[in-house]
């Protein structure tokens, strides 16, 4: 199938899909697409549908006997057979899908599934006799069953444990949004230090640019604050409650606000367990449900951290969330009224810059290193990317690294390949070399890790001085990461 030349980026996606679709070999092939709303999702399968030839059906939330109803009169629309389908229930209507493909392979798209099940329960049950290795209908049959949804916790748990559909599917497929290099792209931003700023607000949801905003992007550095106040910021835009909206779509979220409590807590600074509970003033036990449902639905990420073991930190994952969460969370009784925004913006300013735009440098930083950087770089291919603390028995006190770069070795002990500070708005210079140097020592003496090859690795929003440029032409240790590097 050829991708549709409207559709930007999305060519693993796209790829995955065509490879599924188009199997040519008997026996009916089951597949789940997932990831949050407005990722594109819809408008990828309904490409594919149509690209193939094939059924697409957009689950609403309605009663089991309404949907049924509504799926018997669109199939009957696609296949247009000698009478009408009135199906008694979903066993006959997913026969009637499975003879869709006796001929030949007939992609079938059953978008917002969750719809469905919530209406009847049963439905998983019946996808998986439906699709019995040795039954029949199925093994007559080319149709490549898509069933996509939204609802992060429900799609997670439909191919997991004991579910009824596990090991029926060939193909898990999450879409995700766009990463931030692709985002600057999609938003047509070529100004780095326009684009951090613009990810850290909004990510890389595709729908925002063109369905929320209607085209209205950031024209340069000069424009951001206010374009921030005549988007993100004003009430008579969508994009203004979608932070709230991205939760109270989820159904496993039964009390939103304590769950935005939980959001509040982390984009503060508090990251551990204990420190969430203490910001709610709450017991850690009594917050573990609503850390565990925002980690599934993929608004919470606990990463590990690179030097203690069984310790880790909580980010939010979901850069719009995390700017509602520190910045209009706190003044939304005050940009609810209208004309409002820039004086809000005006007195959040520092906020932003320390709360939300200095943590998602140093995300974007790790996410280079992960995903963009060349190898060579490092001296080999990373394995982790992560950031931890660094105690210091001495000095009775720890270092943070924002950026430690790991890979797998053959010896025992893993290679600690770099060690890196982020700072967005500081200049950085020979101190701040220094200070990884110590913490490359202190690596060094716990034993932990291979430092023999361990470079240094500065990383600036805002450059670096002259004699920090000297050291790193001097030293092949040192490494300087600029926001051009970042989107080289």
């Amino acid at each position: 199938m050829e991708k549709p030349g409207e559709m930007f980026d999305r060519e693993v996606e796209w790829a995955a899909l065509d490879r599924f679709v188009s199997d040519d070999r008997p026996g009916a092939t089951l597949g789940v697409v997932s990831g949050r709303r407005r990722q594109g999702k819809t408008f990828l399968l309904d490409a594919v549908v149509r690209a193939a030839g094939g059924f697409y059906f957009g689950a609403t939330e309605a009663a089991d006997a309404e949907s049924l109803r509504r799926f018997s009169d669109s199939l009957t629309r696609f296949a247009n057979p000698p009478s009408a389908f009135h199906f008694a229930d979903w066993f006959e209507a997913v026969d009637a899908l499975l003879a869709l493909g006796r001929e030949r392979p007939v992609p079938v798209v059953i978008d917002e599934f969750p719809y469905l099940a919530r209406a009847n329960a049963e439905l998983p049950s019946i996808l998986q006799q439906a699709f019995g290795p040795l039954r029949p209908e199925r093994t007559g049959s080319r149709t490549r069953l898509l069933l996509c949804g939204s609802a992060m916790s429900f799609m997670g748990r439909l191919l997991s444990g004991g579910a009824p559909l596990r090991g029926r599917a060939g193909l898990e497929l999450l879409v995700p949004p766009l990463d931030y290099r692709m985002a600057a792209e999609f938003w047509g931003i070529t100004d780095p230090a326009l684009a951090v700023r613009t990810h850290a607000v909004v990510g890389g949801t595709p729908a925002y640019p063109n369905e929320f905003l209607r085209g209205d992007t950031p024209r340069g550095l000069d424009d951001f604050d206010d374009w921030v106040v005549r988007t993100v910021l004003n009430p008579q835009t969508p994009l203004f409650r979608e932070g709230r909206y991205l939760l109270a779509e989820e159904a496993d979220v039964r009390d939103p606000a304590l769950y935005l409590s939980v959001l509040s807590a982390v984009a503060d600074g508090n990251a551990t367990r204990s420190g969430i509970a203490g910001y709610l003033e709450r017991k850690a036990v009594d917050i573990a449900h609503p850390i565990q449902v925002l980690e599934d639905i993929g608004l919470l990420r606990r990463d590990a951290d690179a030097f203690r073991k069984n310790r880790s930190a909580y980010r939010i994952a979901e850069p719009l969330i995390a700017f509602y969460a520190g910045i209009m969370r706190p003044m939304w009784d005050q940009l609810q009224r209208p004309g409002m925004a820039e004086r809000v913006w005006n007195a959040s300013w520092h906020r932003f810059s320390s709360k939300v735009l200095g943590p998602h440098f140093e995300q974007l930083c790790r996410d280079w290193a992960m995903y963009h950087a060349d190898p060579d770089l490092f001296g080999g291919l990373p394995t982790t990317v992560a950031s931890g603390v660094v105690p210091d028995p001495a000095a009775r006190t720890s270092h943070e690294v924002d950026v430690a770069v790991i890979a797998a070795s053959d010896t025992g002990r893993p290679r600690l390949l770099a060690i890196g500070e982020a700072k967005w708005q500081d200049a950085m210079g020979r101190a701040h070399l220094e200070r990884l140097e110590h913490i490359r020592s202190l690596v060094a003496a716990a034993g932990r890790f291979d430092t023999s090859g361990t470079r240094l690795m500065c990383l600036s929003g805002n450059g670096f001085n002259d004699r920090l440029d000297r050291l790193a032409v001097e030293r092949d240790d040192v490494l300087l990461v600029g926001l051009a590097d970042l989107y080289a």
